[in-house]
């Protein structure tokens, strides 16, 4: 008998894992990233990123079609919702984030619900069936960044969605839709070719694509392969295959299924508190910390006597932006998320408006930061830190350190606070009987027996007062 490759490998787990396979602590953590995901990207389709790509994908019409987020009256192709929804959870770089580096949500919720609506009424698709489908395309991604080194660190060259998540759509839609062993390989290979994003595009309306593209190209992928298109059956193996977007790259064939054990089960996600790049929440929970110093009893921050601010983080190029200019710049700038905290006690939604960023106190605060690189700083969400210090124009100093904020993975989020994040993500779009019955329903979505009670509480309908304009 041949030699298992990689690629094949990969393929039995996606075609072979069953519902079985399934473990409490995998359900529990995948249910929440569920409800985090739905959270974040209903706030987004207030953004003017998710307008943009709701336009533009007006042009494409189906018979067959599923519901965008917050816009009853707008339905697409199974393909281009996806697209759509997987912009509206990135456009605020509010997702949930693994380790090695990833949104691994994003790229894959909006596949499943798209086509648990298209796909015909019978056979039904339980809950069970949906959490099996996510977690197959969460488990592909981090198997994946686990074949090379420079997956650990925060990326340089390539966005991780748009690399691994791609694949995890694939991998996700590809169960779904109950593909064989054999399209399951090619779907597999048919994504490598649709994957990749710079990291340039990083800070701009752009990046937010990165996630609705992996959704869209890795349920395309699987479409493909349902039709018979055929790829490299080693695309995972090889150098010029996967390994394209990583150096060292050292792929291994997976496990057999009887010994399989999920990394969601090893590794939790990262959920945010406000809306930013992940590491700029080290940098929030530490200013905090210094503000104490120097705020007390309600007093304002004492802006004119502070003569310098001094941060000492990982050295991370994107997220150097000493005076951002849009709120996507804001969102990927250590500095400016120093300043905020700093000048209001914590960051919000709001922070990021561009009246807020443009404020005459924050461009001062923004003049005394420096950056400095400690060695043993290193870039990974992992193990990095933040220390600030600030020093008054008498020459006191006060520091402050975080090695861990509140909703990283070594200090997850409680339930309740979890449920508050989505309750205030949705306000403005979502009924607050519907709110609930959402939440009920990621809650209790092992025991669905049909997983589109969930996908019709999305359609909405919303109260017309609801609808808001992009923010």
């Amino acid at each position: 008998m041949a030699l298992q490759s990689v690629t094949e490998s990969f393929a039995r787990v996606i075609h072979g894992l069953k519902v079985g396979h399934l473990t409490d602590h995998v359900i529990q953590r995948s249910k929440r990233m569920i409800l985090d995901t739905l959270g974040v990207g209903f706030l987004g389709t207030r953004t003017e990123v998710f307008h943009k790509a709701s336009e533009y994908s007006k042009i494409y019409s189906s018979n067959i079609s599923s519901t965008v987020w917050g816009r009853p009256e707008l339905r697409l192709p199974p393909t281009y919702a996806t697209f759509v929804n997987g912009v509206a959870i990135h456009s605020m770089d509010f997702d949930d984030t693994w380790h090695p580096a990833t949104h691994p949500s994003g790229a894959v919720l909006p596949v499943l619900m798209a086509l648990a609506e298209a796909l015909p009424p019978s056979p039904k698709f339980s809950g069970l069936d949906l959490l099996l489908a996510f977690n197959v395309g969460i488990e592909v991604q981090g198997r994946l960044m686990r074949f090379s080194k420079e997956a650990s660190d925060i990326p340089k060259r390539f966005h991780p969605p748009s690399v691994v998540g791609t694949l995890g759509s694939a991998a996700a839609a590809s169960k779904f839709l109950g593909l064989s062993m054999t399209k399951c390989q090619e779907a597999l290979a048919i994504a490598v070719s649709h994957a990749g994003a710079p990291m340039a595009n990083a800070a701009t309306q752009t990046k937010p694509l990165h996630i609705g593209n992996a959704a869209r190209h890795g349920i395309e992928a699987a479409f493909l392969a349902m039709m018979g298109l055929q790829g490299n059956k080693k695309v995972l193996d090889l150098e010029t295959g996967f390994g394209a977007f990583y150096a060292h790259y050292s792929p291994k064939v997976l496990p057999n299924l009887d010994s399989h054990t999920w990394l969601l089960d090893q590794q939790d996600v990262a959920f945010k508190s406000f809306p930013a790049h992940l590491g700029t929440h080290w940098v929030a929970d530490a200013a905090a910390s210094v503000r104490k110093h120097l705020v007390t009893d309600r007093a304002l921050l004492p802006v004119d006597h502070i003569e310098r601010i001094v941060l000492r983080i990982p050295d991370v190029q994107y997220v150097n932006r000493p005076f951002p200019d849009s709120e996507h710049e804001a969102r990927h700038s250590f500095q400016y998320v120093a300043c905020a905290t700093l000048l209001d006690g914590g960051v919000t939604v709001p922070s990021f408006h561009k009246h807020q960023i443009h404020r005459p106190q924050v461009r001062e605060l923004l003049g005394k930061v420096e950056l400095e690189h400690p060695r043993d700083n290193l870039p990974s969400f992992n193990t990095l830190y933040c220390e600030i210090s600030v020093t008054l124009d008498d020459g006191t100093t006060f520091t402050e350190r975080s090695d861990t904020f509140y909703g990283h993975w070594r200090k997850p989020l409680s339930r309740e606070d979890l449920q508050e994040k989505f309750r205030a993500n949705v306000s403005g779009v979502m009924s607050c009987d519907t709110v609930e019955r959402v939440i009920e329903g990621v809650e209790s979505l092992e025991d669905l027996e049909d997983c589109s009670v969930l996908t019709t509480l999305l359609k909405g309908p919303y109260p017309p007062k609801m609808i808001s304009k992009s923010i």
